[in-house]
């Protein structure tokens, strides 16, 4: 989930949720960055403290594994945090 693009914490919330229903177990939570001037801009850089906030709040929700932070990508670190929530069961 790439954060930046203007959401509200609701509509966060609300993905969050909607994703643990679905039965999502890992996430993955980082900043959006335009890659080029022809894609939508960054609205807002998202503060460490927010990935943190985000990440308990998730891990709280059920998700068995929550990477967060500005640089976090959905196949950063991807083995560690597959082990890491396959050990956590």
């Amino acid at each position: 989930l790439m954060l930046g693009l203007g959401e509200t914490d609701d509509e966060v919330k609300q993905v969050l949720c909607d994703l643990a229903e679905a039965g999502c177990s890992i996430l993955t939570l980082g900043q959006y960055l335009q890659p080029t001037k022809s894609h939508l801009p960054v609205k807002r850089y998202i503060r460490p403290e927010e990935y943190d906030h985000w990440r308990e709040i998730s891990l709280d929700m059920g998700f068995a594994e929550v990477s967060a932070g500005p640089f976090v990508r959905s196949s950063y670190h991807a083995k560690e945090v597959f082990l890491s929530a396959v050990a956590g069961r």
